[in-house]
């Protein structure tokens, strides 16, 4: 289903204004216009959109520019990886590519319609308020304040209609900085506020640190950004108590499902306990997904973190077991022809169990766009083999933003939080 536009044509007001624009857009007196107003949630929005700002500009993409993860966004992205000679495991919109894109000539001007554009996933949560930072290209482009109503399509809301607002703040960073002044005072005490930071995790920390505050609850994608920062950043905020969500751990859901699948018989659990290897292969360079999903696994299972070791290959790390065993951990960057959305996803996962008596276990785990043939090697022939293939869910970041919001969580989950400091310490 298309992205829905706000109900009116947006209203640019001088930000001291706009508090006071929407407290009459909700009187008693206008409600008739505009439906009433949800009672929901608050969501903020980080969308700098820097890869599909560049591929408009320079003409290898239409507009309007929506801050959407479109099809044709993507077609464009992994054809600009190929015509800058790019190696061709770089992500669509990664930040290699947006600097090489930033080199390219031209000056083609679009509508910026970040903001007015309401995935389907999220309107159908109804949100009381949408407010959107996006920042542009144009670094001394003052700031715009937009201001406009949104209701959701009357078939997605049951036959009943909880209206909100969006507003927009649009501008250089500079503009946008000294615009966050107007926040705090369009956020009701009453509901809770969300953080989507959509971009990469060490840009504008400045920014981040205001609008990503405590007690609002943060959601971001520890796949994109420098991977040490990421996980730095995850832990931090783990640390400090705020509500933290993980795009990235989300994807691994399907991973963790599989692998406790795996060894749910009664007969296999026995092989826990004698662990000796754990090989994990993502795609490209960037370990976080596969270090939180190691980190799972080791928190899990209480090895005790005693070494590691990162090089351009990966990471290595030796850990411990309740009996005082070593169990070494490898993982490996992995190259790919047409790789993911999200940089370092996992693509495959060993597991080998080693008992003083019987038979020894392989579990491998595969994605199902990458084989196991490197998994599958190294003198595993005499070892029981089992082997599955993961079913990734390929859903847009919206959608997994959507699920997050719809659990209506106050704190981060138990198993991210455990996860996330032995991850970033294998990364250090």
């Amino acid at each position: 289903m298309s992205p829905q536009l706000t109900l009116q044509t947006p209203l640019e007001l001088a930000p001291s204004e706009v508090p006071t624009y929407l407290e009459q857009l909700w009187s008693t007196e206008q409600q008739g216009n505009t439906g009433a107003g949800a009672n929901t949630f608050c969501l903020l929005i980080w969308q700098p959109a820097w890869a599909e700002q560049q591929l408009v500009r320079c003409g290898r993409l239409n507009g309007p520019i929506t801050g959407q993860q479109s099809d044709a966004l993507l077609q464009a992205g992994r054809q600009a990886v190929i015509d800058t000679d790019l190696p061709l495991s770089t992500p669509p919109s990664a930040g290699e590519l947006i600097a090489s894109v930033a080199q390219l000539e031209g000056e083609t001007q679009a509508d910026d319609l970040r903001g007015q554009y309401i995935d389907p996933a999220l309107s159908e949560l109804q949100p009381r308020r949408l407010i959107t930072l996006a920042p542009t290209i144009n670094a001394q482009q003052g700031l715009e304040t937009l201001v406009a109503a949104y209701c959701p399509l009357p078939e997605e809301g049951g036959g009943t209609t909880a209206c909100g607002d969006v507003v927009v703040l649009r501008g250089g960073h500079d503009a946008l900085r000294d615009g966050m002044s107007i926040l705090q005072p369009l956020l009701p005490p009453s509901m809770p506020s969300w953080v989507w930071w959509n971009g990469f995790l060490d840009e504008a920390p400045d920014l981040m640190e205001q609008l990503a505050c405590a007690p609002r609850r943060l959601i971001i994608d520890t796949a994109v950004g420098n991977p040490a920062h990421c996980l730095n950043l995850l832990r931090s905020r783990v640390e400090s108590g705020q509500a933290v969500n993980d795009l990235n751990w989300l994807r691994l859901r399907s991973w963790r499902e599989t692998l406790a699948m795996v060894f749910d018989p009664p007969n296999r659990r026995d092989a826990l306990c004698h662990i000796t290897q754990l090989d994990i292969d993502v795609e490209g360079h960037h370990p976080a997904q596969g270090l939180l999903m190691a980190a799972w696994i080791a928190d899990r299972l209480g090895w005790q973190l005693q070494t590691s070791d990162v090089t351009e290959e990966g990471v290595t790390a030796r850990f411990s077991r309740h009996d005082g065993a070593d169990i070494r951990f490898q993982l490996m960057t992995v190259p790919t022809g047409q790789p993911s959305v999200h940089a370092g996803q996992m693509v495959g996962l060993r597991l080998i169990c080693q008992p003083e008596q019987g038979q020894g276990v392989c579990v491998i785990l595969c994605g199902e766009s990458g084989g196991c043939m490197r998994l599958e090697g190294g003198g595993m022939a005499s070892l029981e083999l089992h082997e599955e293939i993961v079913s990734v869910q390929h859903a847009s970041p919206e959608m997994d933003v959507a699920r997050l919001l719809s659990g209506g969580h106050d704190s981060t989950n138990p198993l991210l939080a455990t996860s996330a400091s032995l991850a970033a310490r294998l990364l250090n």
